[in-house]
This record gives structure tokens, C-alpha cells and sequence, in this order.
């Protein structure tokens, strides 16, 4: 909770949040989401758990497509990858390879937010900056009709999951490892 709160009081993210900055800097903001989504969605486990496998989470083609609607289609020239973002990106990638414990702290960290947090921000980028539905593919989820009994489910199924002891405080560890890492790319945001 206290990596979560850290991460999530960031002076950048506020300042969107509040209104206080623009539609472009939410783009800027999304490009670096970008690849993280993308590393994020190379894992193919096919020994993984179903709800690690479900590609109605993935976020990678709808960051690219708001970030074309936001009038970028330059997106990728136009907002150089920061140093904590190749990082998260380049952590990702390692723990890839490693056993589903692991990636789930990564998996449950992005997706889940975007279903819970991500409305809030949505619902943000419209209310302050203007931002339109077609503009926010990356919060709308296909095929997902029901978040909360959705991520009901999700929440069960990490709990019917039978890990061992130093599995589960990998896990734990890794978890606040994910909100550091999201915190890193706030910090390099707001620089």
C-alpha cells in the first residue's frame, strides 16, 4: 500500500489529475506507457494461468490508436522513450522468463489499475482537458461488459492460486518493485 500511494501521489500525475497541464502531456504520457505494454504483452506461457493469458486486458494497440486520435501519429519520434521507462520496459522483459508468480505482480499492477484508476483518469482527461472516447481506447476494455465482477474474479483465481511461501513473498516483493518502477517513469514525466 505504501509503494501504491507513493506512486500514485507523484507531483506529475497530480498535476494531470488536476487539470494543470494539457492534452499533449497526457500523450507524452501514454507514449510512455507504450512500451511497457508492449514487453508486458510479449509473455507467451501458454502454462500460465488463463486470466494471465486473457488479450482482452492488453493495452498496446489502444495506447497507439489514442495516441493517433490525440494528434500524434508521430508518436514514436516525437516522444523519446525515458531512461525509466527502457528500464521498466527492460525489467519486464527478465521477468518474462520467470516463473507466472512474478509476472502476475506486473500483470495485476497494470491491468487491474486501468480497470479501476484508469476510469478516474479517463473520466479526468474528458472532464479537464477535453479528451474524447476515441481518444480513450486505452481505458475501454472489449469484450470486458462488467469490471467489477470481472476483477472480482481475477482477485479469486490469485487466490485459489497454490504457491508456495517463498513464491508468495516474490510475489510481494515484486508487486512493490512494479509500483517503483511506475513511480520512476512519474518522476522522469515531471522532470
Amino acid at each position: 500500500m505504501a509503494e501504491h500511494k507513493s506512486a500514485e501521489n507523484k507531483t506529475y500525475i497530480g498535476s494531470l489529475m488536476g487539470g494543470e497541464l494539457d492534452l499533449g502531456e497526457y500523450a507524452r504520457y501514454l507514449s510512455q506507457l507504450a512500451p511497457v505494454y508492449v514487453a508486458l504483452e510479449a509473455r507467451a506461457n501458454p502454462s500460465d494461468p488463463a486470466f494471465l493469458r486473457d488479450a482482452r486486458l492488453h493495452r498496446s494497440a489502444a495506447i497507439a490508436s489514442d495516441l493517433i486520435a490525440l494528434g500524434y501519429p508521430d508518436w514514436r519520434t516525437r516522444f523519446p522513450v525515458l531512461d525509466a521507462t527502457a528500464a521498466y520496459a527492460a525489467h519486464l522483459a527478465v521477468v518474462s522468463d520467470q516463473h507466472y508468480s512474478i509476472y502476475l505482480a506486473h500483470h495485476y499492477t497494470r491491468y487491474l489499475g486501468d480497470l479501476s484508476g484508469g476510469q478516474i483518469i479517463a473520466t479526468m482527461m474528458t472532464r479537464h482537458y477535453g479528451a474524447t472516447d476515441e481518444q480513450l481506447n486505452f481505458y475501454q476494455f472489449a469484450g470486458i461488459d462488467k469490471p467489477v465482477p470481472y476483477k472480482r474474479s481475477y482477485r479469486e483465481q490469485i487466490d485459489a492460486l497454490e504457491l508456495t511461501p517463498e513464491q508468495d513473498d516474490r510475489l510481494i516483493a515484486e508487486t512493490r518493485r512494479a509500483y517503483e518502477l511506475n513511480a520512476a517513469v512519474f518522476d522522469a514525466l515531471g522532470a
